[in-house]
C-alpha cells in the first residue's frame, strides 16, 4: 500500500502540489510556470531598456508629439500590437516564427509606453514602477497562496471582461470628448483594479487551466496586465501634481 501511494505521490506531484487535488505532474507545471516567466521576465527587461531610451533621448519623443509625421509613426506603432495579435495565436507553437513576433509585439508596446513615459516627470515615472511591482509582486505571491489553500479565481473571468469593454469604451469617448482632469485620475484608479484582478485571474489560469503549450499566449496576457497597470498608475499619479 505504501508503494502505491510513493507512486502516486510521484505522478501527482505529492505534496509538492499546486492546488488541492491536483492530477497533473507538478513538475510538468512548475516547468510551465517558470517558462511563461522567463518570457515575461524578458519582455519586462526589453520594455524597460526600450522605454529608457525613448524617455533619455530627447529628440524621439520631440518628433513623436511635435510633428504630423510623429503623430503619424505613433498611430502605427498603437495599431501594430492589435495587428500583431492574430499572428501571435497563429503561431503560437512554431518556433522560432512565434518569439520574432513577440519580441516585435513586445517592441512597439515598449516605445508607445516610453512616449507615454517621456510626458511625466522622471520621479512620477520611477513611483509608478515602484508601485506597479509590488503590486504585482504582491498579488502574485497572494495568488499562488491562494490556490494553494483551494481557492479558484476562475469565477471573475466575466465580471472582468465587462469591465474591461466599459474601459475601452471610455478610452475611445476620451479621444472625442477628453475627460476633466478628476474624471481622468477617477477613470485611471478604476481601471488600475481591473488590471489588478486580471493579474490575480491570469494568474490562476497559468496555475490551474492553461495547456503547457500555451506559454506564448500567458506571458502576453500577464505582460497587459502589467503594463495596463502600469500606465493607469501613471495616469493617476500624473494628474495629482
Amino acid at each position: 500500500m505504501s508503494t502505491k501511494m510513493a507512486k502516486s505521490d510521484i505522478e501527482t506531484g505529492g505534496g509538492n502540489e499546486l492546488y488541492p487535488g491536483m492530477k497533473e505532474s507538478s513538475e510538468l507545471r512548475w516547468a510551465f510556470i517558470r517558462k511563461v516567466y522567463s518570457i515575461l521576465s524578458l519582455q519586462m527587461l526589453l520594455t524597460v531598456g526600450v522605454s529608457a531610451l525613448v524617455y533619455f533621448v530627447r529628440p524621439i519623443p520631440e518628433f513623436i508629439t511635435e510633428t504630423h509625421r510623429g503623430l503619424a509613426v505613433f498611430f502605427v506603432i498603437l495599431i501594430l500590437p492589435f495587428l500583431l495579435l492574430w499572428p501571435l495565436l497563429a503561431f503560437e507553437k512554431k518556433h522560432p516564427i512565434n518569439c520574432i513576433v513577440l519580441s516585435i509585439f513586445t517592441l512597439s508596446i515598449s516605445f508607445a509606453v516610453g512616449i507615454c513615459c517621456s510626458l511625466s516627470k522622471g520621479r512620477i515615472v520611477l513611483e509608478a514602477a515602484i508601485l506597479t511591482s509590488v503590486m504585482v509582486f504582491g498579488l502574485t505571491i497572494y495568488t499562488f497562496w491562494a490556490v494553494k489553500r483551494g481557492h479558484d479565481f476562475s469565477f471573475l473571468g466575466p465580471f472582468l471582461f465587462g469591465a474591461l469593454l466599459i474601459i475601452l469604451a471610455f478610452t475611445l469617448l476620451q479621444i472625442f470628448h477628453p475627460l476633466g482632469k478628476l474624471s481622468s485620475m477617477i477613470f485611471s484608479g478604476i481601471a488600475s483594479i481591473v488590471f489588478c484582478g486580471y493579474i490575480i485571474f491570469d494568474t490562476n489560469q497559468l496555475i490551474k487551466k492553461l495547456n503547457y503549450d500555451e506559454y506564448i499566449p500567458a506571458a502576453i496576457r500577464l505582460y497587459l496586465d502589467v503594463m495596463n497597470l502600469f500606465l493607469n498608475l501613471l495616469g493617476i499619479m500624473s494628474n495629482t501634481q
